[in-house]
């Protein structure tokens, strides 16, 4: 009898541990799934905007060394921004795909990535990209981010094309060397 109960208690405590686990990344939305997606991500699921979001000329981000960045300062390129954290499983498991993504386009100026620490932290989040020997530059939000941008869960990747436009926001993992995405990309950068 007691190794029924103790062997109830510990399937109990590793199934809180693991909601609690999932939830940290905080999706509120039933109708959504937050979890790592591995393989192709169909195109159609590379595009999620419903309505244009607002214009990106407030949205600021600052780097390490304080300086800020505009996103309407990066008009005429793509631009590339995942919002994550480092306790969040899933952020960190799609993080050498986002890495071998950007080194894809490393010679491409038409192109900027900004990984955007939602918890503030730029000194622990340089120095886990430093560890991971990931080349990804960090940012943290310098003001507020639209609800358009960041909802309710990260991983949250947004994409703007070269007008400042939002023309996808993807929430949770992803595979991010799936070649529909490297596609949809390439296409952008090579846009005028």
């Amino acid at each position: 009898m007691k190794t029924q109960f103790r062997n109830l208690a510990v399937r109990s405590g590793i199934f809180i541990i693991t909601a609690i686990s999932l939830a940290a990344c905080g999706n509120t939305d039933k109708n959504k799934e937050n979890k790592v997606e591995s393989g192709n991500t169909p195109t159609e699921e590379v595009a999620t905007t419903e309505a244009p979001a607002p214009a990106a000329s407030d949205i600021s981000f600052k780097d390490k060394s304080g300086k800020t960045v505009l996103l309407s300062s990066l008009k005429g390129k793509v631009v590339f921004i995942n919002f994550w954290a480092t306790w969040c499983p899933p952020c960190i498991h799609e993080m050498p795909s986002i890495n071998k993504l950007k080194q894809s386009f490393k010679d491409n100026d038409d192109i900027v990535f900004l990984m955007v620490d939602v918890d503030n932290k730029i000194e622990k989040s340089t120095a886990f990209m430093k560890d991971k020997g990931y080349d990804l530059p960090v940012y943290v939000p310098a003001g507020d981010i639209p609800q358009d941008y960041l909802g309710s869960a990260i991983p949250t990747t947004v994409i703007l094309d070269k007008s400042g436009d939002m023309i996808a926001r993807m929430e949770g993992g992803r595979d991010y060397t799936s070649p529909e995405i490297i596609k949809a990309l390439n296409e952008l950068v090579e846009s005028n």
